[in-house]
Order: structure tokens, then C-alpha cells, then sequence
């Protein structure tokens, strides 16, 4: 029997995702700074308090250390908490519970204890927050063994994801890019999940490997199209984790392409575009290329809080059809 889809934003999908978890498994519970009556910086818990009440949907004080330092200790209690970080900037106010705490305890433990936490960060620039409010950190986090690391771009990905990170019984970190919030698109009905493992090729092609996660997705696909019309076949991978790495699915993309141009938000250097090229690098696809691969970071200094030059400092759709130009062109 087939299952209904409906149009819903990013935002609402993870609103549902949130009841359907809550409603199915009392020991999932909420915690954020303003994610009660208020909704959330984003709305996306929007009215989860009264329908589940105070216990579950917990305001918490200005303290990011210790609203996840108390998420930490009930996951290993046996609960399910997701804990929202007002921003994904944020976090750096909790690395020693992320890092040495929720990522450590299961292998320190023997794996006699496990932390089954969901961690939420808004994250990437778009909205004007400035430098201290529109980062893309998710590859610090991505560096840290113990840790799961995703970037749902859909919000079909978004419900499915979540769902299934919630049910993990380990610490899952994720991102939410916020110009995705009001991205609507279809989304079923009811209880499903999606891998945390695992790509998606979101538009097959021939001549080139567009790598790309979170909003860089949607930026690659309207390259992909603009880039069809000059007889350049982009394939565009929806990478959805950063950790693990779906190198399977890069590896047969690449190979087929032999090209790849790395895509994503975060500063260039030592970011997950730097994983994704070495990794392919070290594989099988190396042989294959017939190009040096090109990666489309952000900028390297702090996110601008004046629009034009906050989108100058990071990739736009432009640069991406740019960068495929010179990858086309070149001869490895």
C-alpha cells in the first residue's frame, strides 16, 4: 500500500518527526534554550509544548555546557533526548561534553554504556546573523570518532533522518541549514526513517561530480540545469553524511564522471571537501580522473554580517557553474 506525501517545509517535517518520536517512545524528551512557548529561534518545535507539556519539551537556562552536559547523563540513563542549540555556533560552548563526553563514553565503557543523544544545530549563513551566528562547523564534529554526523538537505530527509537518529544508540549530531526551514517539498505521511549512512544522487550525469551537502545541494542543482543547456552532464551527490562518508557511492560517481568538484559552505581549507578529495584520491577513482579535483569552499575569515558580502563569502550557484567550466576544460 502506498503512503501518502504531502507538501510540508524542512521545518515542519522536523516538527513531525519530533511528535511521531515523542508519541511513540515516552523516553524521547526536548531540551533548548526558548524551544517551549516560544517555539524555538526557528519555530520548529512550535506548539510540541502543549501537546506534550513542560517534562518533554524543556526550556533550558543560557548554558549550552550544561543543558548538554544534562543530555549526556540522561541519554546514559536510558533516555532519548534531543538537545536544540539555538545556533550551531553555539556548540563551541559545549566541546567537552560533545567531544569527551558524549563521544568517548561507549568506548571507554567497553561498550557496556551507550549515549543515544540527538543533537540539533541550526547552521550556515543566508540570514544576516553575523559572524558569531551563520558558521558551518559540522567538520569539527565530523573529526571526532564516536560521533555521527548528518545533513538532511530534503525535507523528506529531514523527518527520515531525524526519526532514525533518534532511534540510534549513539550520539548523532544534526545540522540543520537554516535557509532550508522554509524549503518545502514532498514528505509521507506516518513513521519512516532514512539511513544515516548513505548519499542520494540527486541528478544523474555524465561529464562531472558535483559533491555537495546542505543548502550547497539545491545551489549545485540549479547549476547542474544551468550547465545542461551548454552540454555539460553534471551528476550532483547529496552527500546527507559527513560521518560516516558514503565513499561507495562518491567512488562509482567519479568513476563513471571523471571529474569532481566538492561543493559546501564551510571554510575551504580542512573542510569536508578536503575529506571528500583526498579520499577519492586514495581510491580507485583516482586513476579514473581526467581532471585535478576543484573544491568550492567558503571563504577563509569570518562570515560578514552586510548581505553582499556574506554571499560573496561563500559559495553561490554562479561559482559552482564556474568551477565545473574550468573542470571540463582542464586535462588531467
Amino acid at each position: 500500500m502506498s503512503v501518502e506525501s504531502r507538501e510540508l517545509s524542512y521545518a515542519q517535517a522536523i516538527q513531525e518527526a519530533l511528535a511521531i518520536a515523542m508519541e511513540r517512545d515516552p523516553r524521547v524528551f526536548l531540551m533548548g534554550e526558548d524551544i517551549g512557548v516560544y517555539g524555538g529561534a526557528f519555530q520548529v518545535t512550535g506548539d510540541l509544548v502543549h501537546r506534550f507539556g513542560e517534562s518533554r519539551v524543556m526550556d533550558t537556562p543560557i548554558s549550552e555546557l550544561a543543558g548538554a552536559g544534562v543530555a549526556v547523563g540522561a541519554a546514559l540513563m536510558g533516555q532519548r533526548p534531543v538537545y536544540e542549540f539555538q545556533f550551531s555556533d553555539f556548540a563551541t560552548l559545549a566541546m567537552e561534553q560533545i567531544v569527551n563526553q558524549a563521544a568517548k563514553i561507549r568506548y571507554m565503557l567497553g561498550g557496556k554504556a551507550s549515549v543515544p543523544l540527538v543533537m540539533r544545530f541550526p547552521s550556515g549563513s543566508g540570514t544576516g546573523a553575523a559572524a558569531q551566528h551563520s558558521q558551518s562547523l559540522e567538520a569539527w564534529l565530523a573529526h571526532v570518532p564516536g560521533l555521527k554526523v548528518v545533513q538532511p538537505s530534503t525535507p523528506h530527509d529531514a523527518k527520515g533522518m531525524l526519526l532514525a537518529a533518534i532511534e540510534d544508540p549513539d550520539p548523532v549530531m544534526f545540522y540543520e541549514h537554516k535557509l532550508l526551514y522554509k524549503m518545502k517539498g514532498p514528505v509521507p505521511e506516518g513513521y519512516y526513517t532514512e539511513p544515516l549512512h548513505e548519499a542520494r544522487i540527486r541528478r544523474a550525469g555524465e561529464h562531472v561530480t558535483i559533491a555537495a551537502n546542505a543548502i550547497m545541494v539545491h545551489k549545485a542543482l540549479e547549476a547542474a540545469a544551468e550547465l545542461a543547456a551548454e552540454g555539460i552532464s553534471a551528476e550532483v551527490v547529496d552527500l546527507r553524511s559527513l560521518r560516516p562518508l558514503d565513499l561507495s557511492t562518491l567512488v562509482d560517481s567519479v568513476s563513471r564522471t571523471t571529474r569532481l568538484v566538492c561543493v559546501y559552505e564551510g571554510t575551504k581549507e580542512l573542510g569536508i571537501g578536503a575529506e571528500v578529495s583526498a579520499a577519492i584520491a586514495e581510491s580507485a577513482a583516482f586513476d579514473r580522473l581526467d581532471a585535478p579535483i576543484i573544491r568550492l569552499g567558503g571563504a577563509d575569515c569570518p562570515l560578514p554580517y552586510n548581505p553582499q558580502l556574506e554571499r560573496a563569502a561563500v559559495p553561490q550557484t554562479p561559482d559552482i557553474v564556474a568551477a565545473v567550466r574550468r573542470s571540463v576544460r582542464a586535462r588531467g
